[in-house]
C-alpha cells in the first residue's frame, strides 16, 4: 500500500468535543488500561506523561492499569461482563477493531480522524484503524514493521551479498535464491528454517511466503483468506525445492531468533528492532535486517500498530475526557513524539527523526516505508493462525503443496463465516 509523504509536524487542532465537557472547577475521572507496549507498561514513564497532560488538562484525572499479553484479555473480557470496562484501552486493531469494536463496545471515534488527521497518518495505517463498514475505532500512535535479517559476516565470505541491495535493504526473489545457495554452497546449512511448532512469529513466515511471488494472504475487505492462489503455492514449494531452507516443525518464532543469534541460522524470518536490541549481548556478527524478497524487489511488510480505543460506558462526560487524553497525547506538539518513543516504536505520521543520534532506531526506520496491508483484522483470525502452521508441518513432512494450502484455505474460511 503507499505511504503518504508528508513534511508537517504533529497535527495540533482543537476538537470538537461533546456538550457535556467539564464543568468549571470540577474533575472527571478516566480509566486507561494499557497492554505492554514497550515503556507504556512502564508505571514511571507513564505517570511522567500523564503529569505533562495533567499540566494542560487538570480538569481531566487518568488512573491507569497495566496488562500482560498472558492474561490481558481476559482480565478486560470480565470487566466487560461486569460492566466496569475501562474508558480507554491502548493496544492494537486486532483488539480494539477487530474484537471489541466488531462487537459494538466500542465508540466511534470519527471526530478525532478529522481532514487533517487523514491526510497525516500513513494510508494503510489509517484502513487498519476502522471497520469494514467504515468505523473508527481506534485512534493510532505508533508503528512498527517487521523484518527479517541476515548474517552479514557469513553472507560476505559466500560473496552473497552481490545479489542484494544494501542501501535500501530490498532483494528480489531471484536475488534470494542466489543468495541462499551462494550461502549453502559455501558449507552454512541450515540458511534459513520455516519454523512452525506453533503460532509464535508467524508473521515471517507469512510475510515470506506471500512477498516471494506478490501473493496475498487475505482479500481486500478482509473477509476472507486468499492464500490458495498461484503465486502463494509457487511461494511454498520454492521453499520446499530449496537446498538450506529446511521447515523445522520444533521450533517456533522465539527459537529461531535464538538460533539465528548464536549463529547457526544465517537468516532470520521472525526479526524487528526489539530483537536485535534485546540480544545484543550475544550476537556476535554483524546483522544486516533486511525487508522479504519479492520479485518486484518491492517488498510489502507485515507491522504492528498500536493505538486508543474507547468502551462505550455510556458516561458522555468520560468519553469527552478521553477523547481530549488521546488528542493530546498523539497530537500536541508538545508531547506526541515523547508518546512515540514511549512505545520504543514509530510514529503513525511523519514527525521527523524523533530518533535522532539512536543508530540502531534510524536504521530500522528504513523499514517503514514498506509496511503493507493490516489484514489481521480478518474474521476467524485466531483459527487461521492455527491452521497456518499445521499446514506448514504437512508440508514439511511432505504433503502435497496445494492440497495442505486447500485445507488451509477450508479451515480458515470457515471461521471467517465464508
Amino acid at each position: 500500500m503507499k505511504f503518504r509523504r508528508i513534511l508537517a509536524l504533529a497535527l495540533v487542532g482543537t476538537m470538537a468535543l461533546s456538550a457535556t465537557a467539564f464543568a468549571e472547577g470540577e474533575t472527571t475521572e478516566i480509566t486507561m488500561w494499557t497492554y505492554p507496549v514497550g515503556d507504556w507498561g512502564n508505571a514511571e514513564v507513564m505517570d511522567g506523561l500523564i503529569a505533562q497532560f495533567n499540566e494542560a488538562h487538570p480538569e481531566i484525572s487518568v488512573k491507569v492499569e497495566y496488562l500482560d499479553y498472558t492474561n490481558g484479555d481476559d482480565q478486560v473480557n470480565t470487566a466487560i461482563e461486569g460492566g466496569q470496562a475501562p474508558d480507554i484501552v491502548f493496544e492494537g486493531p486486532e483488539r480494539l477493531v477487530a474484537n471489541w469494536g466488531a462487537k459494538g463496545l466500542m465508540v466511534d471515534l470519527a471526530d478525532l480522524w478529522t481532514d487533517e488527521a487523514k491526510e497525516a497518518i500513513y494510508d494503510s495505517v489509517e484502513a487498519a484503524c476502522q471497520s469494514n463498514d467504515g468505523v473508527f475505532y481506534e485512534y493510532p500512535l505508533c508503528m512498527t514493521a517487521h523484518t527479517m535479517a541476515i548474517n552479514r559476516d557469513v553472507f560476505e565470505a559466500a560473496d552473497a551479498l552481490q545479489y542484494l541491495d544494501e542501501e535500501t535493504r530490498t532483494w528480489t526473489t531471484e536475488g534470494f535464491i542466489n543468495a541462499v545457495k551462494a550461502v549453502y554452497e559455501s558449507g552454512q546449512d541450515p540458511v534459513g528454517a520455516v519454523y512452525c511448532s506453533g503460532q509464535g512469529g508467524d508473521q515471517g513466515t507469512r510475510a515470506l511466503v506471500n512477498n516471494l511471488y506478490g501473493g496475498t494472504f487475505t482479500n481486500e475487505d478482509h473477509t476472507a483468506y486468499t492464500l490458495d492462489s498461484e503465486e502463494n503455492i509457487k511461494a511454498l514449494q520454492l521453499l520446499v525445492d530449496t537446498d538450506g531452507i529446511n521447515f523445522d516443525a520444533s521450533i517456533a518464532g522465539g527459537d529461531e531468533i535464538q538460533l539465528f543469534c548464536n549463529g547457526t541460522l544465517a537468516m532470520a524470518f521472525c526479526w524487528n528492532v526489539a530483537q536485535e536490541k534485546n540480544n545484543a549481548e550475544i550476537i556476535d556478527f554483524d546483522v544486516l535486517p533486511m525487508a522479504f524478497p519479492s520479485e518486484s524487489g518491492e517488498p510489502q511488510l507485515c507491522g504492528g500498530i498500536w493505538g486508543f480505543g474507547i468502551f462505550d460506558n455510556g458516561d458522555e462526560a468520560k468519553i469527552a475526557a478521553a477523547k481530549t487524553f488521546i488528542d493530546f497525547m498523539a497530537n500536541d506538539e508538545s508531547i506526541a513524539a515523547d508518546s512515540v518513543k514511549a512505545s520504543t516504536y514509530w510514529p503513525v505520521k511523519d514527525l521527523g527523526n524523533i530518533y535522532e543520534g539512536d543508530e540502531l532506531m534510524t536504521e530500522y526506520a528504513t523499514f517503514i516505508p514498506y509496511m503493507g496491508d493490516y489484514y489481521q483484522v480478518v474474521g476467524g483470525w485466531a483459527e487461521a493462525r492455527t491452521a497456518w502452521w499445521n499446514m506448514l508441518q504437512q508440508i514439511g513432512t511432505g504433503a502435497d503443496v496445494a492440497t495442505a494450502v486447500a485445507d488451509f484455505q477450508t479451515t480458515a474460511n470457515a471461521a471467517a463465516g465464508q
